[in-house]
This record gives C-alpha cells, sequence and structure tokens, in this order.
C-alpha cells in the first residue's frame, strides 16, 4: 500500500501554461482527502508554490528548493532547512559575478533578480505573480544590489545561475562551487546550486521517516533532472512522458501522456490510489 504521494510541480502537475487542469486538481485533492499523505517537492521557492498548494487544498508541509527546506504554511515556519552560509552566499555571488553569469537569489522570503542583468524566464514569472492577490501573491523582486539583499536576509536558499555553457562548465569547475554546493540542471543553459547533499530524494526520506512510513510506501512523480533522487528513492518512481531520457530511464514508470494532457496523469494517480 502507498501512503505517500510526492509531486513534482513544474513539468508534472503543472502544464506549459503553468496550470493545473481540473481532472488532476480533483484527483489529488481526492488522494489527499484519503489516507495518503500529499506532499509538494519542488525546485521553486515557496512563495512561488503557495498559489498552487492552497488550489490543491493541501495542509501537509512542502518541500522547497531542491530539499533545501521544509515549509509550513499554516504557520508561516521554516521545519528544517541547510540553507547557504552569508559569507559563502558572498563568495559565490563575486565569483559568478567574474564569469559574466545571470542570476536569481532565493532568499528567505522572496525571489531576487538583477535591474541590470534581468533575466528572461524571470520577468515571465513576475508577470504570472501578478495575477494573484494579497497573500498568494508571489514576492518576486528586481534589485540592485544581491550583497546588501544577502546581508540582511535571514537564510539564502539557493542560486539559479544562467549563461553561456562554456562559463557554466568553467564556473562548476571551480574549487568553492566544487567542494560546497550541489548543481542540478534546470534547463539547457541554467542551474540551480544549493548546499552539497540538498536534494528532492534527501528531503523526502526525512519527511518519510518523520511520518513513520518506509520508501516502499511512497509514490513520487517528476519530470526533470532535479527529480532523479526522488524518483530513486521512492518505492515507485514515475517519470513524465515529458523528462529527458536520462530521467526516464531511472524511473519504473513513465506516464502515457505529458504534462499537457488534460487527464493523463490523473488517471494513472487514480489508477495506483484508489484501488489499494
Amino acid at each position: 500500500m502507498y501512503n505517500v504521494l510526492a509531486l513534482d510541480l513544474d513539468g508534472t502537475v503543472l502544464n506549459s501554461k503553468e496550470k493545473i487542469s481540473q481532472q488532476l486538481r480533483d484527483t489529488i485533492t481526492s488522494i489527499h482527502n484519503g489516507p495518503t499523505h500529499v506532499i509538494l517537492v519542488t525546485g521553486r521557492h515557496h512563495t512561488a508554490a503557495k498559489p498552487y498548494y492552497y488550489e490543491l487544498g493541501l495542509d501537509t508541509t512542502i518541500i522547497c528548493c531542491n530539499g533545501t527546506y521544509e515549509y509550513d504554511y499554516h504557520s508561516e515556519k521554516v521545519i528544517q532547512h541547510n540553507a547557504i552560509p552569508k559569507n559563502l552566499a558572498a563568495n559565490f555571488l563575486n565569483l559568478a559575478n567574474s564569469y559574466q553569469l545571470n542570476l536569481v537569489v532565493y532568499i528567505a522570503d522572496a525571489m531576487l533578480y538583477s535591474n541590470s542583468r534581468p533575466i528572461e524566464y524571470m520577468e515571465r514569472l513576475k508577470l504570472w505573480s501578478e495575477q494573484y492577490q494579497g497573500h498568494l501573491k508571489p514576492n518576486i523582486q528586481k534589485v540592485d544590489d544581491f550583497h546588501n539583499e544577502i546581508l540582511n536576509t535571514n537564510h539564502v536558499w539557493k542560486f539559479v545561475v544562467e549563461g553561456s555553457q562554456e562559463a557554466l562548465k568553467d564556473f562548476m569547475s571551480e574549487a568553492l562551487v566544487q567542494g560546497h554546493f550541489t548543481a542540478e540542471r534546470s534547463w539547457v543553459n541554467r542551474f540551480d546550486f544549493a548546499m552539497k547533499g540538498n536534494v528532492k530524494g534527501t528531503a523526502l526520506e526525512r519527511y518519510v521517516k518523520k511520518i513513520g512510513v518506509s520508501s516502499s510506501q511512497v509514490v513520487a512523480v517528476g519530470d526533470n533532472f532535479n527529480d532523479l533522487s526522488m524518483l530513486q528513492y521512492a518505492g515507485l518512481g514515475i517519470a513524465m512522458k515529458n523528462s529527458a531520457d536520462a530521467v526516464k530511464e531511472h524511473a519504473q514508470l513513465v506516464t502515457e501522456h505529458d504534462h499537457d494532457s488534460e487527464a493523463g496523469l490523473a488517471e494513472l494517480l487514480s489508477s495506483i490510489f484508489e484501488h489499494q
């Protein structure tokens, strides 16, 4: 029997328009209302996952930034974390700047990108955030000085670094990066950098042990390289059809439909959870 359903957001629960289909929403809610723990395990900051969390009607915690921290929306508290020390974050920032790389910085309660060197996908994300109001609106900010923001925050969760293949390769070979950071590809020319050891699978394992469940009772669904660790950890790791082949190779099951299917993932999850 499966007691935990761990879900990635982008490319998995969300379609290419960053929406959840009605059928999938109803299926996830139904599974959650039963005996199963449904937990979102995402590369997103909690501020950018919040609208979907409430749309799905969840009451579990959420694992954010590829396993960097676990957050409770209801108490608005960080439950567990392995954040980047501020001095290390400042050194990473200086090194990235020396390679002329573009950056996004995830701090305690916001996602930051540069006024002088804005990243296109962050501009789109900020535009997306404008549809939400009040407590649901994601906190996405353009800033002039990352160093000042790092100095004045409680936590630095992760960096997103974007640049040419050559610059990224050289940057990732630096001793500071090799010695302290886990790098996971999130796009063709983009990597997420968190503290070494921070991966989705490790954080999911910690959560599962806390609620007294074994890995064999876990279903995990994802589509990208940052999902590999949790697909490998789970008793049933499911890769989306839209996943890269290297991700599919590590899953026990691959969906018949991609993330833009209205019913594909919903029907598969129903077949797993509603008949056990």
